[in-house]
């Protein structure tokens, strides 16, 4: 299923059981035009610690919950009070919904792209309106200040004026480790400020973005994750985020226990970009690769047992400029793959050591255009080096391998 199947179309039914609101305007939480009327922000900050006897679902669902939202876009010609009055439908070009959760006092909210955008690539559109629903029913219009494609990631901005804001600590992927118990909130079916509950089922999965390149070291868990929880937090026991959830594996539509998150560290990275430039810019190889194995490495004899077995290096790309070569035209067969042998493998870039596909990919996402990398890779059995000026990743690639 893809992230976009996991959005799943707003109907008006659902949006009818949230509230009320405006059709346009700053949707403050004042609703009878009254003026002059004096709002404070008051910003709710947790220190995070170790939760006494392990983890406790309620706990983090009360310390949490209120810095959880629920995030609905509007694409059609109407409004969102036209909406909610049943004249909006269900269709996916007139709204959507999703989830959210608060950054920081200033008013900063994170959500998947495909919440706040609809189409792929070069194709992708904003929502006209935006609108964040928090716990205890105030809604506010929301602005897309960037949205990333790539990693699937956006940033909205709020007036943050007499709101209660609960800010959700970020954590950290080194510490995401398989059998950690995890907390799912959002709106799933637009059911606001629900939880499920699970274990890290697995990291560095590999899933689809909104572009041709994929998003690596995502994390995989058996919490429940429904459309429209989208956008929301997935949190450890110490209730801090490790991943955004962002789409589910279903032959039924529904949550069959395996979700996935955008991992932390990505969605850290992407929101950086998107507040310096409202836009997230990610440096670009040009590679199609082969992770090696022991097996694969006796087979074709090769000298290293780990890395990444360039099949593919696009003409022009950065790649092809430092000399790096793809495998040949001829793919032999391998455990029922095809595999195109005499191409470089990379074994390094920088400092960090490439074990796999995913790791070249990882390692790749790290550093920004135009960024100078030395690459450690083998050819005829011989260890080499090349210095590779990195390009701009384009949204779609014209002649994928």
């Amino acid at each position: 299923m893809t992230a976009r199947a996991m959005l799943a179309a707003l109907v008006a039914t659902v949006l009818a059981g949230c509230g009320t609101g405006g059709d346009g305007g700053s949707g403050s939480g004042d609703g009878d035009g009254a003026t002059d009327v004096q709002r404070t922000t008051t910003t709710r900050v947790e220190v995070v610690e170790g939760i006494e006897g392990g983890f406790d679902p309620r706990e983090i669902y009360e310390r949490e919950a209120p810095g959880v939202v629920t995030v609905f876009s509007v694409f059609g010609s109407g409004g969102l009070g036209s909406l909610l009055q049943g004249g909006g439908g269900g269709d996916r070009g007139d709204s959507g919904l999703g989830s959210g959760f608060v950054l920081n006092g200033d008013g900063e909210i994170a959500t998947n792209a495909h919440v706040v955008t609809t189409g792929e690539g070069n194709d992708v559109k904003r929502a006209r309106q935006v609108y964040v629903q928090f716990a205890d029913g105030n809604r506010v219009e929301a602005r897309i200040v960037g949205d990333d494609p790539n990693a699937d990631i956006a940033l909205l901005k709020i007036d943050p004026k007499g709101l209660e804001l609960n800010p959700l600590p970020l954590g950290e992927s080194e510490d995401v480790k398989v059998g950690s118990p995890v907390a799912a909130m959002g709106s799933p079916f637009g059911e606001d400020q629900s939880l499920s509950v699970g274990v890290v089922s697995a990291v560095d999965r590999d899933i689809e973005s909104l572009t041709n390149f994929r998003i690596s070291g995502a994390v995989q868990t058996d919490a429940a994750i429904n459309p429209g929880n989208s956008g929301g937090p997935l949190v450890d026991a110490q209730g801090r985020v490790i991943g955004v959830n962002q789409q589910i594996k279903s032959t039924s539509g529904g949550g069959e226990g395996v979700g996935f998150a955008v991992p932390i560290d990505m969605v850290k990275r992407s929101l950086d970009m998107l507040r310096e430039n409202g836009r997230a810019d990610y440096a670009y190889l040009g590679v199609a690769s082969q992770a090696v194995y022991p097996q694969l490495a006796r087979r074709f004899d090769l000298p290293v047992e780990r890395g990444a077995w360039l099949q593919e290096v696009t003409p022009g790309a950065p790649a092809a400029e430092a000399g790096l070569r793809g495998g040949s035209e001829r793919a032999r067969e391998f455990q029922a793959s095809r595999v195109r042998i005499g191409g470089d493998i990379v074994t390094r870039i920088e400092d960090r050591v490439i074990e796999d596909s995913n790791d070249l990919a990882d390692a790749i996402s790290r550093f920004g255009p135009r960024e100078k990398v030395t690459i450690e890779y083998y050819r005829d059995g011989e260890k080499r080096s090349a210095e590779v000026t990195l390009g701009s990743r384009p949204l779609v690639l014209e002649d994928q391998p």
